[in-house]
């Protein structure tokens, strides 16, 4: 595979972005990434769209969401959920003075979407299965919700990056988080998330989330459940992610070829890194974002 500069002719990526990706290597670094990327970002205030912030989906102080809309009318438009990462500790939908994760919905909004942004309960306060639960409440939330607001419920896409990956793949694994009808999904898109945790030792954020005794690994891990879900997903991962998540990608990719569907839609982001992948959205480089509109056009 071409990697970095060597791809740039080729790649919507400028050549020092590569380079600058390249030297921060396959790390996990929101700061310098993020600094990399916001001045490609549009800043507020946004045109040719509709905000509606912080509305509560549940009791807790996270329980949080943002609507973003077309100020267009049209029929009914397929929901895009976003669920941020934060390895199940930190992170949210969005920080002040941030474009991050506005551009997730700014995109979503521009490709003919309702984008809704959501965050959730962390750990080590709200361990396992917190995540999937908020999300399971999200889920309800804009079944129940999203027409009002121009969305299809119908047609609702759940996507998730690292730990919010996870979360997504807790959700579409373990029926019992479903507050809706068959999940109440069209579909899901996977970024980088951890899928098997009884393939590697956990780490410290694993840990404060999913607890200590690795006997209960198997049980809480989504890899057998997404091979036995009904709902369509698209998988990726980054070139410079950590291997890891590399490792995940592939046991994913591998095992989705047991579904009765057939293999699951899969990606393998060129040049990009655990965060930049994100981080990009909105920007000239649509790699990712085009493979995302090619599973939502293939899930009828």
């Amino acid at each position: 595979m071409l990697t970095g500069p060597a791809l740039a002719q080729q790649s919507p990526m400028p050549e020092d972005l590569a380079w600058k990706l390249l030297e921060l290597g396959r790390v996990v670094d929101p700061p310098k990434t993020a600094a990399l990327y916001a001045p490609l970002q549009q800043k507020e205030p946004y045109q040719g769209v509709k905000v509606e912030r912080d509305v509560k989906y549940g009791p807790a102080d996270r329980h949080l969401l943002d609507v973003f809309a077309p100020d267009t009318a049209a029929p009914p438009r397929p929901v895009l959920i976003y669920i941020h990462g934060g390895g199940f500790i930190a992170g949210n939908k969005r920080n002040p003075g941030s474009p991050f994760y506005d551009n997730v919905m700014l995109w979503a909004a521009k490709s003919g979407f309702v984008g809704v942004n959501a965050t959730y309960r962390l750990a080590p306060a709200f361990p396992w299965p917190a995540g999937a639960e908020d999300v399971g409440a999200i889920v309800q939330w804009v079944s129940e919700n999203i027409a009002s607001r121009g969305g299809e419920p119908r047609r609702i896409f759940l996507m998730g990056q690292s730990a919010g990956a996870v979360h997504v793949a807790s959700y579409l694994s373990h029926g019992e988080f479903h507050k809706v009808k068959g999940g109440g999904l069209a579909g899901a898109i996977m970024v980088s998330g951890i899928y098997d945790l009884t393939a590697s030792p956990a780490g410290d954020a694993e840990l404060a989330y999913y607890g200590s005794d690795p006997s209960r690994y198997a049980e809480r891990s989504s890899l057998q459940g997404l091979v036995a879900s009904p709902i369509p997903f698209l998988i990726t991962a980054a070139e410079l992610d950590p291997p890891r998540f590399v490792e995940q990608f592939e046991l994913l990719k591998q095992a989705s070829c047991k579904r009765p569907s057939g293999c699951a839609s899969s990606f393998m982001l060129p040049q990009h890194s655990h965060m930049s992948e994100v981080y990009a959205i909105n920007t000239p480089d649509t790699r990712l974002t085009d493979e995302i509109l090619e599973f939502v056009k293939s899930v009828k």
